[in-house]
């Protein structure tokens, strides 16, 4: 397996699966990589320490430093929040390691199921992509298939623990993954793929587009002009709103919340104030709608 990552220190995550552990054998042997392994204990599953420990011996094995996090989230817990909670402990460790990236073993099935589950939720196009679109997480796997993986690990005689929460389809990813990703004829894949790369490409055009308008509509990095706001068509400015909430480091904001904030720099009366997330906070006054921390 070929993959291409700069050199430089990296937090790469690895659950015990196959798939990260394929990962973890082939990126250690690149000298010019310093890794850090991370594993993630959700606290789900009564068995995930012995996971953990699995993880920890396969570090050692390959002279790699690892850390442990933990979590108590509960055998109830969605998949949103152990997403949550999973990244919030790898950017942790980003940070405190003064790593470039983290990587993660996300791979070319994950990406068709990603799109699936957000379109079932009522993505637009960029939660369709939004696994490929991330700087701060590399995923050196994505244009390889589940079943390259698991040659790889034959080839190899990998070892890896399986997660018995795979097998239940209460879960939706394993629910898509056993009734759909894994019925797709070569052809299928190949149409969707084709697909989600032309979406992709587009979501691009998009950004470029909002780059220009925010040119615009910004008096300063925080402060919009509210009248040049209403001028644009709805798509456009929810567009605008997401690339400026992410600008200023305000992630992960879902739509309801971005469609809130536009009729409110629309319609409301100076001098009121929303509550956006994390402390942010949109204030509006005559003429400008600005974003402020309350810390």
């Amino acid at each position: 397996m070929k993959v291409n990552i700069p050199p430089g220190k990296y937090i790469l995550a690895v659950s015990g699966g196959v798939d990260s552990m394929v990962l973890l054998d082939v990126l250690s042997a690149k000298k010019s990589l310093e890794l850090v392994v991370a594993h993630f204990d959700h606290g789900v599953r009564s068995a995930s320490g012995q996971d953990a420990q699995f993880v920890q011996r396969k570090a050692q094995d390959y002279g790699l430093p690892f850390e442990l996090g933990r979590g108590r989230l509960g055998a109830g817990a969605s998949e949103d929040a152990a997403r949550v909670a999973r990244y919030e402990f790898l950017n942790y460790l980003k940070n405190q390691h003064e790593a470039k990236a983290i990587i993660t073993a996300h791979h070319q099935d994950d990406l068709i199921e990603t799109a699936f589950i957000n379109l079932s939720r009522g993505t637009g196009p960029r939660g369709l992509v939004s696994i490929l679109r991330n700087p701060d997480v590399l995923r050196p796997l994505i244009n390889f298939s589940k079943q390259d993986i698991l040659n790889y690990a034959g080839q190899h005689s990998i070892q890896w623990v399986e997660d018995a929460t795979n097998s239940e389809d209460k879960y939706l990813r394993n629910y898509i993954r056993h009734n759909l990703t894994e019925q797709l004829t070569d052809q299928d894949r190949r149409k969707i793929l084709a697909n989600i790369n032309h979406i992709n490409a587009a979501v691009e055009e998009l950004n470029l587009l909002t780059v220009n308008i925010s040119q615009r509509i910004l008096v300063s990095e925080r402060v919009v002009d509210r009248q040049a706001f209403m001028l644009l068509p709805a798509s456009i400015g929810n567009e605008f709103l997401r690339h400026w909430l992410v600008g200023l480091k305000v992630n992960d904001i879902d739509r309801k919340t971005i469609e809130r904030l536009s009729i409110a720099i629309k319609t409301a009366k100076p001098g009121s104030g929303y509550d956006i997330k994390n402390n942010f906070v949109l204030r509006l006054d005559k003429q400008t709608a600005q974003i402020t921390n309350t810390l």
